[in-house]
């Protein structure tokens, strides 16, 4: 099986998010991604927003799509345990039959070799790299010494199509009380309203 880890904050998952996956498991052939939301206690993020909300919403956003799935094991990792890195052995040893695509941003690209573990990282993962804004994947990659020598374990994808729903556009609307309702999935936007989850974040 082909299966797309897909890490991020999530906070909160945007339609942008659902159709970037959707859209890489299709074009690269993936049976599955799994959701790997951030915990607010990884030391290289700031996330004010409590895990409990955030894998909430993760969870109403994916249950409607049978190729989707949720781990929670960054939220429940003892510190130190939050690397990317870290994250993909573990993942490696709970599929290992399985082939395993990380799919990040393009935005990330560059800051790669900075992430702790990152030598490790690169030579043992299978990459699969979202186009945003304006980034020139290929360059990036050619640039940067660590990423060149492993250039045959990424797989760069164009959407053809912006979609840069921004994860924190969505806080502010809720936060100054605004009304983003149409930029993630309906049920999503539900929960926010009803838990009060963005109101009085600085």
């Amino acid at each position: 099986m082909r299966i797309g880890i897909y890490g991020s904050s999530f906070n909160p998952v945007t339609n942008g998010h659902l159709w970037s996956a959707n859209t890489i498991a299709v074009r690269e052939g993936l049976d599955k991604i799994i959701f790997l939301p951030s915990s607010n206690k990884r030391r290289d993020k700031e996330i004010q927003t409590e895990d409990h909300h955030r894998l909430e919403m993760l969870k109403l956003a994916v249950m409607e799509n049978t190729r989707f799935e949720l781990d929670d094991y960054e939220m429940k990792a003892v510190a130190g345990r939050h690397y990317t890195y870290e994250t993909m052995r573990y993942l490696r040893e709970k599929y290992p039959n399985d082939q395993l695509f990380f799919l990040m941003g393009a935005d990330l690209l560059s800051q790669l070799p900075q992430w702790t573990y990152a030598n490790e990282l690169v030579k043992s993962t299978q990459f699969i790299v979202i186009e945003r804004g304006n980034i020139v994947m290929h360059r990036v990659i050619a640039e940067m010494p660590l990423l060149r020598k492993y250039e045959r374990n990424f797989t760069l994808v164009y959407k053809g199509l912006v979609n840069e729903i921004s994860s924190s556009y969505i806080r502010e609307e809720f936060q100054y009380g605004s009304d983003p309702r149409y930029l993630l999935p309906e049920s999503v936007y539900h929960y926010i309203i009803e838990n009060n989850v963005y109101k009085g974040e600085d």
